[in-house]
C-alpha cells in the first residue's frame, strides 16, 4: 500500500527518484500512464493487470468507456527503475502533467500520483468541502 506525501525535482535529464518508501512496493519496473486532475498514474505490475483487466470488461459499445480506455492506454508506459531509484519520465507525459521542475508524489492506497508542484498545490487550494464527501462516501457503505 502506498501512502505519504514526498516532494522532490526533476532532473535535467527528466528523471525523478522514486521515494525509498514506495520503491519496494513499486518494483523495478511500473506502469506510468495519464491519470485524473491532471497528474500521472503509477501502478506495480500486478495492480496494473488489475486495472487492465477491469477495463477490458468495459462495454466497447459505450462512447465513454472507449474514450476513457483511449485515454488511459494511449498514456501508458513500462518504466524501469535504475539503480539509484531513478525513474526516466516520457516527454508527453511530462507534458500532460506540466511538469517542469518540481514534483510532488503521493501515495494514494495501490498507486502513486505524481504532481507537478504548483498543480498539487493549486488542488489543494481548492475550496473541498471534504465533510461533505465524507457523509457521502457513508451512504455508499464506505
Amino acid at each position: 500500500m502506498f501512502i505519504g506525501e514526498y516532494q522532490h525535482a526533476l532532473d535535467n535529464k527528466n528523471r525523478i527518484i522514486i521515494p525509498s518508501k514506495f520503491r519496494e512496493s513499486l518494483g523495478e519496473n511500473f506502469v506510468l500512464t495519464k491519470g485524473l486532475d491532471g497528474c500521472l498514474y503509477a501502478y506495480p505490475m500486478e495492480e496494473w493487470r488489475i486495472m487492465e483487466e477491469k477495463l477490458k470488461k468495459l462495454p466497447l459499445t459505450n462512447k465513454d468507456a472507449r474514450a476513457f480506455v483511449r485515454f488511459f492506454f494511449s498514456g501508458a508506459n513500462e518504466i524501469d527503475i535504475d539503480k539509484q531509484g531513478r525513474a526516466l519520465i516520457p516527454q508527453n507525459l511530462l507534458e500532460y502533467a506540466q511538469i517542469k521542475k518540481e514534483i510532488v508524489s503521493i501515495g494514494v492506497s495501490t498507486r502513486i500520483e505524481i504532481w507537478s508542484k504548483e498543480k498539487w498545490e493549486e488542488y489543494n487550494n481548492q475550496n473541498i468541502d471534504y465533510e461533505d464527501i465524507a457523509e457521502k462516501m457513508s451512504e455508499l457503505g464506505i
